[in-house]
């Protein structure tokens, strides 16, 4: 069955970023918390929460809808996989994105959830979780990366 990342308890989170070390560096082969597709910040404030950013895995995916290329297609079971060959940069993506989840690297291509799951296992206060998209959501179950 395919998974995404769900934001469990956001109240838990003590903004040690150690989700978005883990996507950068086993997901993206980086160091930098800039090429993390998750996002933990600062909500503001004097008793500053934090917020996490991640991809929902739309079973509609605006983000695919938007590209003119045909570098983002529908994942089954929802969300979108990535094809850079195929990308122009245009940014049309993340303008499509209700949940501005897509961010971009040096080069300006979108950095964008691969659903690998790298980020939950490092999450030490389980503020984020891996959950199963059951197959009643309308989506297609048994995805073959997964």
């Amino acid at each position: 069955m395919p998974r995404v990342v769900r934001v469990r308890d956001p109240d838990r989170c003590i903004g040690c970023y150690s989700c978005m070390l883990a996507c950068a560096r086993l997901a993206h082969r980086s160091h930098s918390l800039t090429l993390s597709a998750i996002r933990v910040q600062t909500r503001g404030g004097l008793q500053s929460k934090w917020g996490i950013d991640v991809c929902r895995a739309c079973p509609d995916a605006p983000c695919a809808a938007a590209c003119p290329t045909g570098a983002l297609t529908l994942r089954p079971g929802g969300g979108v996989i990535w094809q850079r060959k195929r990308c122009q940069r245009c940014r049309r993506c993340a303008e499509a994105c209700v949940l501005r989840v897509i961010h971009f690297d040096d080069e300006g291509y979108p950095i964008i959830c691969l659903y690998c799951g790298h980020c939950v296992r490092f999450c030490p206060q389980e503020v984020i979780a891996w959950e199963e998209i059951p197959a009643a959501a309308g989506r297609t179950p048994n995805h073959p990366e997964d």
